[in-house]
């Protein structure tokens, strides 16, 4: 199936203003390849600080990557501000992990959600209000409610309010950041099913960026897991989830509660922190926290390989070994 969105060899380095890290780059992407098709869910993992949410916003163009391309549909992405980016954003959406800071309190959800149709669509005051309803509706709250403003909704219904404002433009591509790790936990599961049946109803391209793996198990077709702006493994999240191929990944599954007490691994406790991205580590950039790492290990990045189930690559010299 063709990718509507591509990346390859993507990077993304900033300029370090931190006393620390006394004016090092700091490289958030490392050369990352991503692909994601009509209707299908890729989902990406990782700690905090691994690049997920860069690596985000470099697929949906809101920033310029520093190296590497990302297509669109067939066609490099414009650049961030330009004319043709900006007629490109109707095809594209994305939730926030915010539902309470993401919307603006002193305007009603309706006009929020009108926004993108009044800046992309050409419609009527009417035609806008109409559609602004269904598109309430869609995400399962009451189009009667498009007046109210955001305070008069809990967090759960607040983020089904931004996911209709993400959708208003009619998008292919939906990029999800965290949408739902401010939620309580009975939220979280009614919003991601919401999310997997548009994905189904709409056909959408989707990203959805987590730290659940649980979630992400449930929500995508596939997964990368991300380690210090790297693609650590990838593959089919049901080959991943059953049979993880790098140490990395083993240990954040082993950090995942399991409901089978019988069905729990072994905790992995990785020491120490994760290298700073202004100075990673040369080579493989999780061999300072890993076990089996050797001197090789310092010695070359891995590049991301076929092992194990179909589709399924690491960025490991030492898979085999350690299966």
């Amino acid at each position: 199936m063709a990718a509507l969105v591509e990346a390859r060899a993507v990077e993304m380095t900033f300029a370090s203003r931190g006393i620390v890290a006394r004016g090092r780059p700091v490289r958030a992407v490392a050369g990352v390849d991503a692909e994601v098709a009509r209707g299908e869910a890729l989902g990406v993992v990782g700690e905090s600080g691994s690049g997920k949410s860069t690596l985000g916003r470099l697929l949906l163009g809101l920033l310029a990557p520093t190296g590497g391309s990302v297509t669109f549909d067939g066609a490099p992405l414009p650049r961030p501000g330009s004319a043709a980016w900006r007629k490109l954003r109707s095809r594209m959406g994305i939730v926030f992990q915010d539902p309470f800071g993401s919307l603006d309190p002193r305007r009603s959800v309706g006009a929020q959600i009108a926004d993108g149709i009044e800046i992309h669509g050409g419609l009527s005051a009417a035609q806008r209000a109409e559609q602004v309803k269904a598109l309430l509706a869609r995400v399962g709250l009451d189009p009667a409610r498009a007046d109210a403003f955001p305070h008069e909704f809990s967090g759960g219904q607040r983020q089904r309010v931004g996911i209709a404002r993400a959708l208003a433009t009619g998008p292919d591509f939906l990029m999800a950041d965290e949408p739902v790790s401010a939620l309580d936990v009975s939220i979280q599961a009614q919003v991601v099913k919401l999310l997997a049946q548009l994905r189904r109803d709409l056909g959408l391209a989707m990203v959805f960026i987590s730290h659940d793996l649980h979630v992400v198990r449930h929500l995508c077709d596939r997964v990368a897991v991300m380690y210090l702006g790297r693609v650590m493994e990838e593959g089919p999240a049901s080959e991943v989830f059953a049979w993880p191929l790098h140490p990395y990944t083993r240990a954040l599954l082993s950090a995942t509660p399991a409901l089978d007490p019988a069905r729990r691994a072994a905790r992995i406790i990785l020491p120490g922190d994760p290298p700073s991205p202004s100075s990673p580590p040369s080579g493989c950039v999780f061999r300072t926290r890993c076990a089996h790492a050797r001197p090789a290990c310092a010695e070359e990045v891995p590049a991301l390989r076929s092992l194990g189930g179909p589709g399924q690559r690491v960025a490991c010299i030492r898979a085999e070994e350690i299966g």
